[in-house]
């Protein structure tokens, strides 16, 4: 059996999904004639994951697989499209003039056009030879890899960030990402590109397969590595004539649940309001689900209670939880103990209501929690 996925630890499915042989060992690194006689051949196996789905080699990572190694120069058409992009990518974030992390420089090829575009941006690269290229020609960059989410940078939080065909060389780029995201500031956005495994497939590109790439999105698969560690995917979509993905994303943030605090506050006071007139344990509620034994609790209604009605008999005679109301039969509203009922039966409250009606009439006040809000449906 294969060894579990490196990005989720699920189990890879047995069966490759192709295995070829005899392959380069890495793309970088090209034999000299004196290494002829010791280079050898790889078989690469390509599996996928049960669980997220990535497809992904089971080769050990080249042994350069943290530094970033890019062509010596960049034609002019990417140089142009990479302004163009990186400019439409700040402006729409709002990014001019704010701090950029490049997270795998390189020599700094990228990072000069993220900062011609407008970014104050800086970089990380973990080879000291293109560390040393980059701070000759002025740009500002740390040496190191961001290995995990204890990472700390010297210069962050960060605005915003790019990783530009880095992450599927990264054995453990689940980490990386949370360790990128540890280091942005609140709501910071980024640019993540990967090579398109749906392009490759829908070609037959059997030839890009290389073992500096560990991993093969596709959109699909990069949209789950993304969601799953500290990011909501803004936009996915292939760019540069199909061969990468290109995906913009937030740092996610925790949920606001204000809103549902104010709703508590506004439902406390609609009962406060509805039990006013009645003296305290003249009141009962229908309803022993899971929302109404919440709501005892919450709006504080146990002091002013005398029981809780519920038609289920394997309910009736035991005692709410927290707040140890009796929990009685339907038939205990004829004893006259109370002169209001409270309906906090869901999606079955207004049938309890008409019940209510056909068999008391208008002996009690009945109120059904509907909207948030106490809405009394039978007056004496």
């Amino acid at each position: 059996m294969p060894a579990p996925c490196r990005l989720c630890g699920q189990a890879l499915f047995p069966q490759p999904l192709l295995v070829q042989r005899d392959m380069p060992a890495a793309a970088q690194g090209l034999p000299t004639a004196d290494q002829l006689a010791t280079d050898r051949g790889v078989t690469l196996a390509l599996h996928q994951c049960s669980g997220c789905g990535t497809a992904q080699l089971v080769t050990e990572p080249v042994p350069y697989w943290r530094d970033v190694i890019r062509a010596a120069g960049i034609s002019p058409e990417m140089r142009a499209y990479r302004l163009d992009q990186f400019g439409r990518w700040l402006a729409e974030h709002g990014l001019q003039g704010r701090k950029v992390l490049e997270v795998g420089c390189g020599r700094g090829e990228y990072l000069a056009l993220l900062r011609e575009a407008g970014a104050d941006a800086s970089g990380i690269e973990h080879l000291p030879a293109s560390v040393d290229a980059c701070r000759a020609a002025g740009l500002p960059v740390a040496e190191g890899f961001i290995d995990d989410p204890e990472t700390r940078l010297a210069d962050g939080p960060f605005d915003g960030f790019a990783i530009l065909n880095f992450l599927e060389h990264i054995p453990t780029a689940h980490l990386t990402l949370r360790g990128i995201a540890a280091n942005l500031a609140d709501g910071a956005t980024g640019l993540v590109e990967v090579p398109n495994f749906d392009m490759i497939l829908t070609a037959g590109l059997f030839a890009e397969f290389i073992p500096d790439h560990l991993f093969y999105f596709t959109r699909q698969t990069f949209t789950t590595l993304l969601e799953s560690n500290g990011f909501e995917v803004l936009d996915c979509r292939p760019e540069w004539h199909d061969y990468v993905l290109s995906a913009t994303v937030r740092k996610r943030r925790p949920l606001d649940l204000a809103p549902l605090a104010a709703c508590q506050a506004g439902l406390k006071a609609s009962f406060d309001t509805f039990l006013a007139p009645f003296a305290a344990g003249r009141v009962a509620i229908w309803g022993a689900g899971h929302q109404a034994l919440a709501l005892v609790s919450l709006m504080e209604l146990a002091p002013r209670i005398r029981y809780v009605v519920d038609s289920a008999p394997f309910k009736q005679g035991r005692f709410t939880p927290a707040t140890h109301l009796p929990i009685v039969a339907p038939e205990r509203l004829a004893d006259g103990e109370v002169d209001a009922v409270i309906v906090l039966a869901a999606s079955y409250s207004d049938e309890v209501a008409r019940i209510l009606r056909e068999r008391h009439g208008s002996r009690f006040t009945v109120a059904v929690l509907r909207d948030n809000r106490l809405e009394t449906v039978i007056a004496p």
